[in-house]
Order: structure tokens, then sequence, then C-alpha cells
């Protein structure tokens, strides 16, 4: 019931979200419409290193404890953080193309992005490829540690090294100003994402707990 309830809620999200970032969030004036792909973009890439931190805690959590609900919590929040790395991705291209003239360019936060998505798909494949639970939750740990160190390299790229990328709009260390419509905006698509994380993550524990139970 309770990732039902998520499930309706993130839907709900998702409309307003979508109906703030055409129907309320201003045209902007340099970019003009491709500026509205921020709106994908942007909770995209918050929500998947959302994913990748709860990666990070199940996976020492696991290392700590060696309970399965801990491996099971790091495989359900790995998935959804590939898939919202693949939109912001996607969604960066889109942005990409009208404002730099390319769809892809070797920037610092486009590449430690690419690598970071690597790595995490890398992980899933890994643990397809280990039978032995206990063995696959071992070596999963490893990799789902040491992904997590690319985390903060994604999020202070453009602080630390000369990039094309604009700078952190939000969390950043020099916070861009946000005009309040499209900070408003914004957060409703964040919080939607974030809703969607929630049901993939519940439903997606829902599973393994029972191919856990039947393999058992």
């Amino acid at each position: 019931m309770a990732a039902r309830a998520l499930g309706w809620l993130a839907v709900l999200a998702l409309i307003a979200g979508l109906g703030a970032a055409f129907g309320y969030a201003p045209r902007e004036v340099v970019q003009g419409n491709v500026r509205r792909i921020m709106c994908l973009l942007l909770p995209g890439v918050l929500t998947a290193l959302l994913a990748f931190a709860v990666v990070f805690v199940g996976r020492v959590g696991y290392v700590l404890t060696e309970g399965q609900v801990w491996d099971r919590l790091a495989l359900a929040a790995a998935e959804p953080g590939v898939l919202f790395t693949g939109i912001t991705i996607v969604s960066g291209s889109i942005w990409g193309k009208p404002t730099w003239g390319t769809w892809w360019t070797w920037d610092a936060r486009l590449t430690s992005t690419a690598v970071l998505f690597l790595v995490y798909v890398g992980y899933l494949l890994l643990r397809g490829m280990v039978d032995d639970p206990d063995r696959r939750a071992r070596v999963a740990a490893v990799v789902g540690i040491l992904g997590a160190a690319n985390i903060p390299i994604v999020h202070f790229s453009v602080k630390w090294w000369r990039a094309l990328h604009q700078p952190s709009t939000i969390l950043g260390p020099e916070p861009s100003p946000i005009a309040a419509p499209i900070a408003a905006t914004l957060l409703v698509n964040w919080i939607a994402f974030t809703l969607l994380f929630a049901y993939l993550l519940a439903a997606r524990m829902q599973i393994a707990r029972l191919e856990d139970t039947h393999a058992g």
C-alpha cells in the first residue's frame, strides 16, 4: 500500500511539475524555451546523486552487518540511479546542442557524469555475473563504496577544473541566483523526481525480498 501511495503521489507531482515547466516558468531571455529542459536535467542529476548516496549507505550497512536487507537496499537504489543518470545525460545533450553547438563535449562535469553512469552500470552487470548471494554482495559492496567517490567529483567538477559547463545552480559552493518562478518550478520537479525515486526504491525492495525468499 505504501509503495502504491508513493506511486500516485509521484504521478501527481510529475503532472504538477510538467504544468509548472510549461505554464508557470517564464521563457528565458537568452536561451528561450530550451531552458525548460533544466526542469528535467537538474532534478534528474540531483535524484541520481541521491540514489547513489543510498547505494553507498546500503553497501556500508552490508559491510558492517552482512544483513541482506542492506544489499537489497543498495540494489534497489542503484537501478533508478542509473535511470536518472541516463535521463541527465540525454537531457543535457538536448540542452547542449542549441546552447553549445554540440551534443557532447569532454567537459569535466559531463565526463565525470558519464564515468558515474558507467561505474553503476558495471555495478549492476557485475551483480548479474555472480551467482552466490554472499559473494555477490561482498563484491558489490566494494564497487558500490568505491563508486561513491565519484559523487563529489561530479558535484564540484565545475569548481575544481576549468569547465564549459555552467556553475552549480543550487547546492554549489557559489549558488547562482534564480528567479522565484524558476526556482519554484525546479523545486516542484525535484520533489516529483524524489517521490518517483522513493516509489521505485520501495517497489524494487519488495521484488528483491520476494526473489530472496524464492531463492531460499
